[in-house]
């Protein structure tokens, strides 16, 4: 192993940086491969989520045109990412999304293979746009929903009637070979943590993955506590006693979620415990923002300005300069839970998920 080398632990990153040169793939200073960009094209939303947001603000940053995420993304394929996920706020609400899924379809990895595009969504609209998206080049799809009745489901997003848009994109999005459809449920302790059975019983019925999400500390009103969060330990508790769980091994290092099927075979969930089972050492992700600034880590206390110096003329070399530099700095580790910890300088809806 060489002095980058990750440890064992996935919590822990070495303490000697290995530094990044012109010709190699992007790596940070621990020696972490940077394969995973999160793109958010907007952060307007269409839901309320009460474990994402005060309901009060709405759009605070701006949205580049689709030829500058176009650009962007371009010089980051050309550094070594690999996937890109199109996020916000709520994607989907982008004019002319399809065309540029269409348009990053046609870039290459640095092997020469073709990029794996996802896309996240609160699903609203996504019965008549799954089919279109598959056809412009969309490889899979994550939707974000918290509920499985219709009742808890509207008291989360405050969205009268949503229920039944959002079953139907997942079904629409199954049905153009958008899957298996990843679902994804945070949950919150006292508000929609009865619904881990029923997710279970989801994901059998539907064919879904389903995977449950520890809260963090990323909403707007900063009400999060630790004592809302539903650890990793007591969901398998609890999916075990529905029925006997099998683990899954990884799809890849860089793997968020701890993977189960149960004892049958049928259904398949996901748990990612970011707050009670950390897993920064392999992190492999950056995420820009829908105003074209880097992020390093979703707690990250500041953005990397990419798309000011596109703008003030910035070639593609420089521009993927600056990129190795501030990956460079990319954090170890988040610190949730810890004393002094601070909450990031955006909150999730305005850094994109």
């Amino acid at each position: 192993m060489t002095s980058g080398a990750l440890l064992l632990n996935p919590f822990q990153v070495t303490e000697t940086p290995a530094l990044s040169h012109s010709g190699d793939a992007l790596r940070d200073s621990f020696g972490r491969a940077i394969t995973d960009l999160r793109v958010s094209v907007t952060d307007r939303c269409n839901y309320r989520c009460v474990y994402c947001r005060t309901g009060n603000d709405g759009a605070q940053y701006a949205e580049l045109p689709h030829s500058d995420y176009l650009r962007l993304i371009r010089i980051l394929v050309s550094l070594g990412i690999e996937k890109v996920r199109l996020t916000g706020g709520e994607p989907l609400l982008r004019a002319g999304l399809t065309e540029l899924v269409r348009d990053i379809a046609q870039l290459k990895t640095i092997s020469g293979g073709p990029l794996d595009i996802a896309l996240t969504t609160n699903g609203h609209l996504l019965a008549g746009l799954a089919e279109p998206l598959k056809s412009a080049g969309l490889s899979r799809v994550t939707v974000s929903m918290d509920a499985v009745d219709a009742e808890t489901f509207t008291a989360i997003t405050r969205v009268p009637r949503s229920f039944d848009r959002v079953l139907a994109g997942i079904r629409a999005a199954s049905a153009a070979g958008l899957g298996p459809v990843k679902v994804n449920c945070v949950l919150l302790r006292g508000f929609n943590d009865s619904q881990i059975e029923a997710f279970a019983e989801f994901s059998r019925r539907e064919r879904v993955i389903v995977r449950f999400i520890e809260w963090m500390p990323l909403e707007e009103d900063r009400s999060w506590t630790r004592e809302a969060v539903v650890p990793l330990d007591e969901i398998v508790t609890r999916l075990n006693a529905y029925h006997p769980l099998v683990e899954l091994p990884p799809n890849a290092a860089a793997e968020t979620a701890r993977r189960y099927t149960f004892s049958d075979g049928i259904g398949e969930i996901g748990i990612i415990a970011p707050v009670s089972h950390p897993f920064c050492g392999h992190c492999s992700r950056i995420r820009l923002t829908s105003d074209g600034k880097i992020r390093t880590c979703l707690f990250s206390q500041s953005d990397h300005d990419l798309v000011g110096r596109m703008r003030r003329g910035a070639s593609d070399h420089d521009l993927a300069h600056y990129i190795r530099q501030v990956v460079q700095g990319k954090e170890a580790r988040h610190h949730i839970g810890e004393p002094g910890f601070l909450k990031p300088s955006r909150s999730m809806v305005h850094i994109g998920g």
